[in-house]
């Protein structure tokens, strides 16, 4: 952990841009939620209507192309700035954009790398990615999002769920598949260590390559776009690539946090399905393999 000069910075813009209207927090409230593993979600209920560039009708203008001077953090490098989210549920939730188009359904690049290791080594936290759509992208222009975290502070909700992934084999049927879709959709890796902000760009760069080659996604050297749409989760410890089949289930639109263990409900959510079924059975539906009754998702 560094000194925390981009967090401090985000948490001081994110004051003045609130007041001036900029930055529009959104208003949540928390749901206890039942059904197995139910301690590893935090579910929350949207207390209004959704963001416009989260509805799925309807035109989306590019928010990053130009981005709003008053959500700037501070350009990272050449190719990158560091902006706050305009519609954060936790403060100083902050976006790594590309300062020119680039597409977030593409493979990230060295230079993604090169950015987001020169913030983690001072703000570090729980980065997430969403590669489009049907992984819950909001928007097609390449954004990494970070929620910084304090010393000591739990990294997400579903943490036990990928320490255990790291500790122990995937559990086989016997034919050769994996007994669970949710497991079979996720690879991971300790995240290796290096001293040299350089190398350490690179050597995320190479594991995220090597992630998604596991995960059947190809290689961007012969690949293009990768195969399947995918989310990916990077913390101190831990780097993990999750395969996706589609975006919305039972009325909640699941990202990168969701696998994280962090549900957000809006006026569309199925929350009755969700509190019988518990949240990795809904997780388990918007993965590939997925065989449940013919009415299990809508």
């Amino acid at each position: 952990m560094g000194e925390k000069h981009f967090w401090s910075k985000a948490l001081k813009r994110s004051e003045q841009a609130r007041n001036c209207g900029a930055l529009i927090p959104l208003g949540t409230s928390t749901i206890e939620l039942s059904g197995p593993r139910a301690e590893q979600f935090e579910l929350r209920q949207l207390n209004a209507a959704l963001p416009k560039h989260h509805r799925p009708e309807g035109p989306k203008p590019n928010p990053f192309l130009p981005w709003d001077s008053q959500l700037e953090v501070e350009q990272i490098h050449n190719n990158h700035v560091l902006i706050l989210n305009k519609y954060p549920v936790e403060r100083g939730h902050m976006l790594l954009i590309t300062q020119d188009w680039a597409s977030q359904i593409h493979w990230l690049q060295p230079d993604d790398w090169r950015a987001l290791v020169q913030v983690d080594n001072d703000s570090t936290g729980l980065w997430f990615f969403n590669s489009g759509p049907r992984a819950g992208a909001s928007q097609p222009h390449r954004h990494l999002q970070l929620l910084p975290r304090a010393p000591g502070e739990r990294i997400c909700p579903r943490l036990p769920w990928f320490t255990e992934r790291l500790l122990m084999p995937a559990v086989s049927t016997g034919d050769g598949q994996i007994s669970d879709p949710l497991v079979d959709s996720c690879v991971i890796a300790e995240r290796p260590v290096s001293s040299n902000p350089d190398d350490q760009g690179i050597i995320l760069h190479e594991l995220y390559r090597s992630l998604a080659w596991q995960l059947g996604l190809g290689d961007r050297s012969t690949q293009q776009p990768p195969a399947v749409p995918y989310n990916l989760l990077l913390t101190q410890s831990w780097m993990a690539l999750i395969k996706r089949s589609q975006d919305q289930v039972r009325g909640f639109s699941v990202n990168a946090l969701g696998f994280a263990g962090y549900l957000l409900a809006t006026q569309r959510s199925d929350l009755a399905w969700l509190q019988s079924h518990g949240g990795e059975q809904l997780l388990r539906q918007v993965v590939p393999g997925f065989s449940g009754s013919a009415d299990a998702v809508s």
